[in-house]
């Protein structure tokens, strides 16, 4: 069996105060329910787990009943920091799930595509992560003002999601970062602590997340420019 869990319980500060990014409408309907219906419609998974802020509940619910969202779903509250939300929606799977897809709420035009390539990577690896090559040139700076390195950029990824897992993997991972009490904006990171390979799996569309309001309109001309839309 393989789930998916949509993180959808950060409060997106970078967007503006009191805007909840998850909700602003693009292309005719709110960024979660882009993402929602992504995940809804592809065939390579049989369940989805909602992780949202606490008092949500019930306007997920609507959403779901609003769209019509057919695939057995879960909601279950998120925690303080990123992997707790995780640990939270892990603990909601399925009995029988093997391998899990974690999606960031905000990331809308992940395609069927993108999401069955690291389902395919993950139970051949163990943990797998949607990734394109770095294409800016990148700088270091110590102090914020002045520069003081230059990065090799042919050896740099910027990841995304979905970031995709065998079950007992991400629980492992997730465990050791909890003990050691960090905090990570990234799960392949709780992989690197306990040695775990991650694999890359190149996205070659683009993927973007919604962060601050001028990403609307790119994620906009997206969402519009596919055809299922």
């Amino acid at each position: 069996m393989v789930s998916s869990i949509i993180v959808a319980a950060g409060k997106g500060t970078r967007m503006g105060a009191n805007v909840d990014k998850l909700w602003l409408e693009v292309a005719g309907r709110p960024v979660i329910a882009h993402t929602w219906k992504k995940f809804n419609d592809a065939k390579c998974l049989d369940e989805i787990i909602l992780v949202v802020r606490n008092g949500m509940q019930s306007e997920f619910s609507k959403l779901a009943a609003q769209f019509k969202f057919s695939k057995p779903f879960r909601i279950v509250v998120g925690g303080a920091e990123r992997q707790d939300s995780v640990w939270n929606g892990l603990a909601a799977l399925s009995a029988k799930t093997e391998i899990v897809a974690i999606q960031d709420a905000a990331r809308p035009c992940t395609s069927e595509a993108l999401i069955a390539a690291t389902i395919q990577a993950a139970r051949e690896t163990g943990a797998a992560v949607a990734a394109q090559p770095v294409t800016d040139t990148i700088k270091e700076s110590a102090d914020g003002k002045t520069i003081s390195h230059t990065h090799d950029r042919s050896r740099l990824w910027s990841v995304q999601t979905p970031q995709t897992f065998r079950v007992e993997v991400i629980r492992r991972a997730i465990s050791a970062a909890r003990e050691k009490k960090m905090i990570l904006t990234d799960d392949t990171a709780a992989c690197e602590l306990i040695g775990q390979p991650v694999r890359l799996v190149r996205d070659h569309s683009p993927n973007p997340k919604v962060t601050v309001p001028g990403d609307l309109p790119f994620v906009e001309n997206l969402l519009r420019s596919e055809k299922s839309f």
